[in-house]
């Protein structure tokens, strides 16, 4: 990974003294116990579940493109020296600046609802409106539900819980990786209203290769492919899709999501792009 260089620059302090003049005798300076990373890329090519693990209350920020707007996106790349790139470094003068962290399941009001163990949330949406419930196991990555974050919110609450655990990632995640998972909810509510209905998550892990962004640049980041289809009980099912680029010990660094029900796996548009920043 590759970022942004900093310049030290020493304080030279000039002055004169007199021949009198003394010098207190001072002990070497020892720095402080700079520590251990918890996790370091070994870049093999593949992302174990130890190199994705959640860091609980650990804010992440991300550049977001305004609700209403899109981005043009080149999800496909480009192959460059036998190495396909990825070119998101473009920086956009309205993004805005979302900060989103993992929390335990405890500090919810919904935590009741969902018995489990380890399990933790983290915001689905980049305004932190809806929260997914989340387990990290050795084998996978599984969502469990999502929520609303208050419990009477203006537009009413929402409480969607799986009769199963989808699984969103497989461990480890390797290049030509696939699964279909299946969620279903029952007796659920959607902004209010009373909600059944099934949701398909279709994941491929499609390419690898070097993903730049405005302030880092990832060597060997996967493409991860997400279709999720909804189908609700009463109503029309819609299907949106997703790309993410995942790197080792980072997660993910970057992800485009398609208009409603796009059918070309390498859409050109994003409703939504988020970026990892160092802001």
């Amino acid at each position: 990974m590759r970022t942004r260089s900093l310049l030290l620059v020493p304080l030279m302090a000039l002055g004169a003294c007199s021949p009198n003049q003394t010098f207190p005798d001072r002990d070497a300076f020892v720095g402080a116990d700079a520590g251990t990373l918890r996790c370091v890329p070994n870049l093999d090519g593949r992302i174990d579940a130890e190199e994705i693990a959640p860091e609980l209350g650990v804010p992440v920020s991300l550049l977001v493109n305004p609700p209403g707007t899109d981005r043009d996106v080149d999800v496909r790349g480009v192959v460059v020296d036998e190495q396909r790139r990825w070119d998101l470094s473009l920086d956009y003068a309205d993004d805005g600046l979302a900060r989103l962290e993992a929390t335990p399941l405890g500090e919810h009001w919904f935590a009741d609802e969902f018995p489990l163990s380890g399990a933790f949330v983290v915001p689905v949406d980049a305004g932190g409106a809806v929260l997914g419930v989340y387990t990290h196991a050795p084998d996978a990555l599984r969502l469990h539900g999502v929520a609303s974050r208050d419990e009477s919110p203006a537009e009413g609450q929402t409480l969607l819980r799986y009769a199963a655990p989808v699984v969103l990632l497989r461990f480890p995640i390797e290049l030509g990786d696939e699964h279909v998972s299946v969620g279903e909810t029952m007796s659920g509510t959607l902004r209010g209203l009373p909600y059944a209905g099934r949701d398909v998550y279709e994941v491929r892990v499609v390419s690898s290769g070097r993903l730049m962004l405005p302030d880092l640049t990832f060597d060997q980041a996967l493409r991860v492919d997400t279709r999720v289809t909804v189908e609700p009980v009463a109503g029309a099912p819609t299907s949106r899709r997703q790309v993410q680029w995942l790197f080792e010990c980072f997660g993910e660094v970057a992800r485009a999501t398609s208009r409603p029900d796009e059918t070309d796996p390498d859409f050109g548009v994003a409703a939504e792009l988020r970026r990892l920043s160092l802001e």
